[in-house]
């Protein structure tokens, strides 16, 4: 493996995985009033409709398939489900979604450069960011066809072990990849540099969505109005 390789396969892990949360950290205390996703819905929203649906339906379902499908390890799984079984199964599966958030991107993306008011209160960040997304899921469903090749689950376990080995410090996590094909490589290179740019685009919007989860475990509070005299009504009739 060459020094390249090393690199970003390697170092650049880190340098991205650290961007993304001491960025947004950061993000987060100085710029609050830009934490926001800038949906562009009010300038028209018929093709942003079906557009965003299909590409949260498709990324949020990937993102999850990938993380527990590269973070799981071989033995929790072996002995109910094969490697050729699981990758059969990521490939229906991350298929069926990467289609559908392709198509979803694909309309965002068409929006973006071809509705002439939309185009004008863009940001340069909004189209860079479509672009490379778009260029993700492309890369991610050229991959099918290689894993076809190779339906033993070989090439999965060895992607899955690289990325096991990146986050738990181990070495030896590089020369996994020597066998792999450029496009796959490309593909986790383009993924691991969403991550980096995440801090500075409107992606920081996800972390207010997975936020709101905190509301379902939200403690019970009490609002108890100043004007005198009058007590504070429970809520949902309660009391």
């Amino acid at each position: 493996m060459s020094y390249f390789d090393h690199f970003i396969f390697g170092i650049y892990p880190y340098i991205a995985l650290s961007v993304f949360l001491l960025g947004s950290l950061i993000r987060f205390d100085r710029d609050q009033y830009t934490w926001k996703s800038d949906s562009s819905q009010l300038l028209r929203s018929g093709q942003l409709r079906w557009g965003s649906n299909l590409f949260h339906v498709g990324v949020l379902f990937l993102f999850g398939g990938h993380s527990v499908g590269m973070l799981t390890p071989h033995f929790m799984y072996e002995h109910f489900m094969s490697a050729g079984d699981k990758q059969l199964m990521a490939m229906v599966s991350g298929g069926l979604f990467g289609v559908l958030g392709f198509i979803g991107v694909t309309l965002l993306l068409h929006r973006r450069l071809f509705d002439v008011r939309i185009r004008v209160n863009s940001k340069t960040s909004d189209i860079v960011l479509l672009v490379l997304l778009w260029a993700q899921f492309a890369l991610g469903l050229a991959t099918i066809p290689l894993s076809a090749q190779h339906l033993d689950g070989g090439m999965m376990l060895k992607l899955a072990e690289w990325a096991q080995r990146i986050v738990t410090f181990r070495g030896g996590a590089v020369e996994l990849l020597a066998e792999a094909s450029w496009i796959f490589k490309a593909h986790m290179f383009l993924g691991m540099s969403i991550f980096f740019i995440f801090p500075f685009t409107r992606l920081v919007h996800v972390w207010s969505g997975f936020g709101t989860l905190a509301y379902v475990v939200r403690p019970y509070q009490v609002v108890r109005s100043r004007r005198l005299g009058m007590t504070p009504k429970p809520p949902f009739g309660r009391g």
